[in-house]
């Protein structure tokens, strides 16, 4: 038997409170997490509903300056890209050692 996990995540690049430097996380999303995202897109799962959430879910971070998502809802993947190449590559070079990228 086969079981397939489909995850909904949020890559983000911010700053954090303490010190106040440049850091990188990645959420992992529940279901309530993907249903009140939903809820700030007054239905659906767009740019500025992630935002929202962040805004208000992302603790660990003073202020967010990009981020990329996957998140699962139903059957489809909505997949919200980085703004930029660059927060792109400053997230990698934040999360993964020089060896690994």
């Amino acid at each position: 038997m086969r079981y397939t996990m489909r995850t909904s995540l949020i890559d983000v690049l911010g700053v954090i409170w303490m010190p106040p430097v440049p850091a990188a996380s990645q959420l992992t999303l529940t279901n309530h997490d993907v249903d009140t995202i939903r809820m700030h897109g007054e239905g659906r799962i767009t740019r500025e509903s992630v935002q929202s959430w962040l805004d208000t879910h992302a603790a660990d971070f003073q202020s967010i300056t990009d981020f990329c998502a996957s998140i699962e809802s139903g059957n489809d993947t909505i997949d919200i890209p980085w703004d930029s190449e660059d927060n792109e590559m400053t997230y990698g070079d934040l999360m993964c050692s020089s060896e690994e990228w």
